[in-house]
């Protein structure tokens, strides 16, 4: 993740996306809860909520298909 988000300060977008895939889901979503620090939003709890679940469905499909990569 770490070099990923090297990448994405260097402007490497589609390699910061290859090295970690859960990058832009975690950047939406830490840039949504900073916002929500200062505007309040009407649903901010369903936006959070998908939000974190899209993070973990975008960081267990790369494990999946990074492992049947690995194992076939």
């Amino acid at each position: 993740m770490q070099r990923s988000v090297h990448l994405l300060f260097e402007g490497e977008f589609l390699a910061a996306f290859k090295m970690y895939p859960a990058i832009y889901p975690i950047v939406m979503l830490l840039t949504f809860l900073v916002a929500n620090l200062f505007i309040k939003f009407k649903l901010a709890h369903q936006i959070k909520l998908t939000l974190m679940l899209l993070v973990a469905a975008t960081i267990i499909l790369n494990y999946i298909i990074k492992m049947n990569h690995l194992f076939n």
